[in-house]
């Protein structure tokens, strides 16, 4: 009896210490979790490692389909210029630590390549033009490519700019690639602004305060001393942080500056606003002021990246990763004019395909910037927003009329409004497509419009797509496997590495060189 009772306090004990280790931070659970459990729209990551576990969250993303043209003639979606996809990827990569998931945002792995676009010649902001060629990966289909160009500001021609560094000073930001990291990168653009530009510092953990009111420039000895006095401790009030952010902003709006909040953060918010749809609800309201937010996140483990997105995107604003020094120098030095200054805001792209030549289409990647088609000639509808010398890319594949596309239909005939089938038009056989581009000027409220045909004569023959084409068309392919996306086709990292290769131009940046060893460092993983 003795033996029994013994022997049931000892269990009541272990259960009652398993249980109180879970609060503990600094031990281990005695069973590890999944390697990605799936809750609601957001993806959590753990590493099959004795690392501590990993709470990274990703927003789930339900691919693009196929779609026949003769039901659905028109795609319409906002531009994306943010690159964070591509930087955490790699982050991953190089830690051996990435598998295929399906949070892996394609346009902003293609995006964050510089492309040999022409530039504007007509007064326009941007300029926009469509190439198309054989799909590398389905040799029976075909790829378009839409192209954009923001038009580029010469470094003395620069409108000044009014900065708030909103710095997450946290207790999670102690390591040495959040917070030392932050310091060094405020640095890199702090040396890019002259004494015309003025910056203000605010900073938030427990509470939210301001180190530094706003200041030029040419006082760049006060900025830093106040940059390097900085230490990291206490939760995480990031609300309270924007909303103080905002206010120095607007107190100090400059109409004839570029006014912006510039938020670097691990997007772990745990005190006061913290759900991420208020927080959203904040930002909208506060981009109306004339002041825009981009957001940089940091670090790994409990880094939020969903939430990180949709700020930067509902603050009219720019989303980077920063894992490296080199990331910072890329966007902060590299990139400047592109980060800080706005050339076009809420621009939409509509294309119309001509069913006499398309059957069907899938736009690849932009899943959470697709729009209602009712939407693009809305003024009133947000949309993304492009900086001075950006480049946008966007691939659609193309299926030919016939029985491929036509098996896609997987509707009922319909009862009550069944019309007999109206051929297509004779009138544009020439043609494939249509781009429409919508766009508003900075601080306008109506849209312009740009609008140009595609004609069949322009598709590119097997082995005759431009050197960027081909190397984007690789991105993108990249992008599949590592979603392990059902449209991959023949997509092999042998082939995606080839196409790189073949097409890595002259790289003065050294960008394309570090991708194509990510590839082979995908794929030696994959062999794992």
């Amino acid at each position: 009896m003795k033996s029994l009772r013994l022997l049931s306090v000892l269990f009541i004990l272990a259960v009652f210490f398993t249980v109180s280790c879970a609060d503990v931070p600094h031990l281990s659970p005695m069973y590890s979790l999944p390697a990605i459990s799936y809750a609601g729209d957001t993806d959590i990551m753990s590493l099959d490692t004795d690392e501590e576990f990993n709470t990274e969250r990703f927003d789930h993303i339900t691919e693009n389909p196929f779609l026949r043209v003769k039901d659905y003639p028109l795609s319409t979606f906002s531009i994306d210029v943010d690159t964070a996809g591509y930087s955490i990827v790699r982050r991953d990569l190089e830690n051996s630590s990435f598998r295929p998931n399906s949070w892996v945002r394609i346009e902003e792995l293609i995006n964050y390549f510089d492309y040999n676009y022409a530039p504007p010649t007509d007064g326009k902001p941007f300029r926009a033009n469509v190439e198309t060629a054989v799909c590398p990966w389905n040799t029976d289909h075909l790829l378009a490519r839409v192209a954009i160009k923001g038009k580029e500001f010469p470094v003395n021609e620069r409108p000044k700019v009014n900065l708030v560094f909103l710095l997450d000073v946290s207790g999670s930001m102690e390591e040495p690639n959040k917070l030392p990291l932050v310091k060094s990168a405020m640095k890199i653009l702090l040396d890019e602004l002259n004494g015309n530009d003025r910056v203000a510092i605010c900073v938030y953990a427990g509470a939210a305060g301001t180190v530094l009111p706003p200041t030029r420039c040419d006082q760049k000895d006060k900025i830093l001393k106040a940059m390097n006095k900085l230490q990291s401790g206490g939760s995480t009030a990031g609300g309270a942080g924007i909303q103080l952010a905002y206010k120095v902003a607007e107190e100090n709006f400059d109409p004839g500056s570029i006014n912006r909040v510039i938020l670097c953060t691990d997007g772990d918010f745990n005190v006061g606003i913290t759900s991420r749809s208020d927080l959203i609800d904040l930002i909208q309201a506060k981009a109306k002021t004339g002041v825009y937010l981009s957001v940089f996140g940091f670090g790994m483990y409990n880094y939020d990246d969903g939430t990180l997105k949709q700020l930067a995107t509902r603050g009219n604003g720019n989303y980077g990763y920063i894992d490296t020094e080199l990331e910072a120098k890329k966007i902060f030095r590299d990139q400047i004019t592109g980060t800080l200054i706005t050339i076009a805001n809420d621009v939409k792209i509509q294309i119309e395909f001509n069913p006499n030549n398309v059957g069907a289409y899938r736009l690849i990647g932009y899943e959470n910037r697709v729009m209602r088609n009712s939407e693009f000639n809305d003024d009133m509808v947000d949309a993304g927003d492009i900086g001075a010398g950006h480049r946008v890319t966007a691939f659609y594949e193309l299926i030919p009329p016939g029985s491929e596309a036509d098996s896609l239909a997987n509707t009922d005939p319909l009862k009550y409004s069944a019309q007999p089938e109206v051929p297509p038009s004779k009138e544009f056989t020439d043609e494939l497509l249509t781009v429409k581009i919508r766009y508003k000027e900075p601080r306008e409220t109506v849209s312009e419009l740009i609008s140009f045909p595609v004609k069949t004569d322009s598709v590119r023959k097997a082995g005759e797509a431009s050197e960027d084409f081909t190397f984007a068309a690789s991105v993108a392919a990249f992008g599949m496997l590592l979603r392990n996306s059902s449209y991959k086709g023949s997509s092999t990292y042998a082939m995606v590495l080839d196409m790189a290769k073949s097409s890595l131009g002259q790289d003065s940046s050294g960008y394309r060189a570090e991708y194509i060893k990510l590839v082979e460092k995908a794929m030696d993983l994959a062999k794992r």
